[in-house]
């Protein structure tokens, strides 16, 4: 395959540095989730105070960005998978990468209760 054929026009670009970018935000996640829970065998308290500090809608509204972080990368990765190993993939870049978009969109329409339910009800009652 030719140099630049994965990554052609606009979209491609843009859904490269998506790609990287959720990358690297779900690489931090886990190295804050690995700092945090091992808190708990220091100091089970301050592992206790720390958890209780994520629970606010800020923190939830950011744990609805890391599915969606998440989602995305996932995604976005069987379909470079697709595009590297189908004898037609390169072709089909576009509409796959289309494809990635709209079942993302679903998804996370389909998660948006499921995960802010806890900050929605704080904001605005049960």
């Amino acid at each position: 395959m030719p140099a630049g054929t994965l990554y052609r026009g606009r979209e491609g670009m843009w859904s490269w540095v998506a790609h990287r970018v959720t990358g690297v935000l779900i690489f931090f996640f886990l190295f804050v989730h690995v700092l945090d829970t091992a808190l708990v065998r220091v100091s089970p308290q301050d592992y206790d105070k720390v958890v209780a500090t994520y629970k606010n809608p800020v923190v939830n509204l950011l744990e609805y960005g890391l599915v969606a972080a998440i989602l995305f990368h996932a995604l976005n990765g069987l379909r470079v998978i697709a595009v590297d190993f189908w004898s037609k993939g390169p072709k089909y870049q576009r509409q796959m990468l289309w494809s990635v978009v709209g079942i993302w969109i679903v998804l996370m329409a389909g998660a948006f209760y499921p995960v802010l339910q806890h900050s929605l009800r704080i904001l605005f009652g049960s």
